[in-house]
Order: structure tokens, then sequence, then C-alpha cells
């Protein structure tokens, strides 16, 4: 066989044991999502904002940057719901580079996700006992949920996952909102057919048992734009594509309808910089239609303590500098999140 065994995995409930949740962040978490429930059932209408580094590479400065971010949410809580961004997986378009902290807790070492994963949980609690913030991740492998689903808030499916049954059926047991992003050819379809495939009960095979869910009521879109075939980014956080995405929603019948508009990616082509104007662009379309005020209740942005980003192995590491995509910087993120409580 060509697979070479390294070692053998803890159980999810070895590994809960080992880094457990202790009942006072429980009690956080809970209050957490049951607001971020209520936005998405309707019943709350602050807006959203899922943000933070592309990839938590390092417990220390993501703990920092986490740190920053609780002292904005002070001033703009009553119109904003921050979200943390603490994605420990990375995708990779080829198969090379930094997978994540949940491949390699040391960018620099070998791989070893029993430790990543352990790190992951670390981290994800510290920030929590830190800021009180919820916290999303991109769920990259259906296969890894069991270890760390206790603890998050908000979960994404990204484009390259979007068609893939494994994370559709998952989706359908989880208990907090999944975003399901727009596939990298951009067609809607596929996005809705995920969210309707996830809004519904099924029965297969899960970490190790037949399972029976009970269908996700608070699955939902996210608008990534797309690439074409001649690899050019192309946009769909206009006006336009808002009022298509909310048009499908109501021809569809879905439960609590709901479109994150993610500010990087294709979106932005990748320009963290761009990332305000688009945002501000959103909100004012949600602003022009009534339709899409109920319907568009958030954006995604890719932001770090320093802006841009560097390689792995860079000899003069910068500390809270992406090491992944490119992120806006604090200091823009600051003055970005303050305007936009004042637009909502």
């Amino acid at each position: 066989m060509s697979y070479k065994n390294l070692r053998k995995m803890a159980s999810p409930e070895e590994i809960r044991k080992m880094t457990p949740f202790a009942p006072e962040l429980k009690a956080i978490k809970e209050e957490n999502d049951k607001r971020i429930r209520n936005i998405f059932e309707g019943k709350d209408d602050r807006f959203i904002v899922i943000i933070g580094p592309c990839s938590a590479d390092a417990e220390e400065p993501v703990c920092d940057y986490a740190r920053k971010l609780a002292e904005v949410n002070e001033v703009v809580k009553d119109k904003l719901e921050i979200i943390l961004r603490v994605y420990t997986g990375k995708p990779r378009t080829t198969g090379e580079g930094y997978k994540g902290m949940l491949h390699q807790p040391d960018p620099n070492a070998a791989p070893d996700m029993s430790e990543g994963i352990k790190a992951t949980r670390r981290m994800y609690l510290r920030v929590i006992k830190e800021t009180g913030l919820p916290i999303a991740d991109e769920m990259l492998y259906p296969s890894n949920l069991p270890y760390v689903e206790d603890i998050l808030s908000y979960i994404a499916i990204g484009a390259r996952s979007v068609e893939n049954q494994q994370h559709r059926l998952t989706s359908s047991g989880i208990d907090c909102p999944v975003g399901m992003k727009n596939p990298m050819s951009g067609d809607l379809s596929v996005m809705f057919n995920s969210v309707r495939a996830a809004q519904q009960s099924h029965d297969f095979i899960y970490n190790g048992y037949e399972v029976q869910t009970s269908g996700n009521p608070l699955t939902h879109c996210i608008m990534r734009g797309s690439v074409n075939k001649r690899g050019s980014h192309l946009q769909n956080y206009h006006y336009e594509d808002l009022m298509l995405a909310s048009d499908m929603y109501d021809e569809g019948g879905y439960l609590n309808p709901a479109i994150i508009v993610d500010a990087n990616h294709s979106n932005s082509q990748k320009r963290p910089e761009e990332q305000p104007r688009i945002v501000k662009d959103v909100l004012h379309s949600r602003n022009c239609s009534e339709k899409l005020k109920k319907h568009v209740k958030g954006v995604m942005i890719e932001s770090y303590i320093e802006g841009g980003n560097q390689s792995c192995d860079a000899e003069n590491h910068i500390y809270g500098k992406s090491i992944t995509d490119p992120c806006l910087s604090f200091e823009d993120t600051r003055r970005l999140l303050i305007e936009m409580a004042s637009l909502v």
C-alpha cells in the first residue's frame, strides 16, 4: 500500500480530556451562540463581521490580535456581532505549501496532526478565556470536526469543498451556523444546492458510527467571487449579484435566508486593501433595499496585526504578519469597524 502509518491518533474523546472546555468558558460560548442564532433567525438586526487572520499560524500573535479586536468590539457591539476567524487548516490549490496549524503547530517543522489538533484546541480556549469572542473556523476535513466542534460558534465550507457530499452531510448535523461558499466556478446554484442539502436530515457514516442528523436550519450562503477559465478573478459582491442571490432564496423556500459576503479572495482579487471599499459597497447596497437589508447579514474580512504577508521561512520574520494570503492591518481594521458601525 502507498500509506505509511506515522502515529496512532487519539480519539476525539481523549483529545477533549487532554484539552478540556471549562464550564465557565462553555457558558460564554452559549451566550455567544444565542446572539448569533438570533441574527440568523431574524430576531436581531445587528450585522455579523467574521474577521481575523487568513491563517492562525501561531498562538501568541493570534491571541494578541484577538485582544485588540475585543477592545474595538466594546465600541461597536451594539451594531456589529464580531466573530473571530481562527482558521487552522489551509486548503492548498496545488497541494504544496503550509497547510495550517492543524497540520503543523510549528510552520517550519514537520507535520504532526495529533499535536496540531491539541494546539488548535488550546488556542481556541485561550481566545475565549481572554476575550470572550466567538470563534469561526473552516471545516476543511469533516473527519476532524469531532475534535473541535464543541468550541466553534461558526463554520465555513470553502469554495473547493462546497460540492463535496461529505461536507454537505456533515454540515446537516452541526449545531452552529455553517456558511457555504460559492464554488470557484461562481455557479450560485451549486452553493444553493449545498445549503438545501445541509438543511435536511441525512443518514451516513460519521466518526465510526452510522448516524442520522436533524438538518441544520442555519446553513447559508457566502459570496466570495469566482475565477474564470483564464484564471481571472470575478467579483460577486455588487448590488445585482446580491439581488440575484436574494431572489434565489425567495424562489427556493429555504430556512433562515442569509447572505455573507467575503470581502477578500476573488472579490478583492486578493488585494486586502480593497476590503474596506467592498464592505462599504455592500453596506450601501443593503441600505438601498429592504430585501437586501433582510438577507445580507454580514461580511468576512481577512485582517491581522500587520498588513500584507510574508513567507513561512522569512529571514526577518515579522510578528503578526500573515504567512499565507495578505491581510488588512489592524489599524486599518479598527477604522473600518468603527465606520461600519455608523453605516449599518
